[in-house]
C-alpha cells in the first residue's frame, strides 16, 4: 500500500500546479486588524485580510497580499473562481515562484 506522497497526491491539498502557473485555495477573512497567513481553514489556506468587502477591496487586497509575499507582478495574480465567495481559487501566473512561502511566518 502506497502513502499520499508515493501515490502521487500533492502534499499541499491547497496549492495545485498549472499549466501557467499555480491555483491556490483560499478562505479569505476580510475587515482584520492586519493582512495576515492565519494558518489552514480546511484544506484552504486561510488569509486574514485589512479591507472591508465593499466593492471588491478585499479581493484587491487579497491579491496584494499574495503578489507581494511571492514577489511577483500584481498583474500575474487574479480570482479564478469565488469574486464574490470567501472561498477563492487565486490563478498565480508565475510558475517558477512557490507558494509555499506563503506559510512561512512574516518577519
Amino acid at each position: 500500500m502506497k502513502g499520499p506522497r508515493e501515490s502521487g497526491a500533492p502534499a499541499h491539498r491547497w496549492l495545485t500546479r498549472s499549466g501557467t502557473g499555480w491555483t491556490i485555495a483560499v478562505h479569505v477573512q476580510p475587515g482584520a486588524k492586519r493582512s495576515a497567513v492565519a494558518g489552514m481553514h480546511g484544506e484552504r489556506l486561510k488569509l486574514k485580510i485589512a479591507a472591508p468587502p465593499v466593492e471588491g477591496r478585499a479581493n484587491a487586497a487579497a491579491l496584494t497580499f499574495i503578489a507581494e509575499r511571492l514577489d511577483v507582478a500584481r498583474a500575474r495574480v487574479r480570482v479564478a473562481s469565488g469574486e464574490r465567495s470567501r472561498d477563492k481559487l487565486i490563478a498565480v501566473d508565475a510558475p517558477e515562484c512557490d507558494p509555499r512561502r506563503l506559510l512561512r511566518s512574516e518577519e
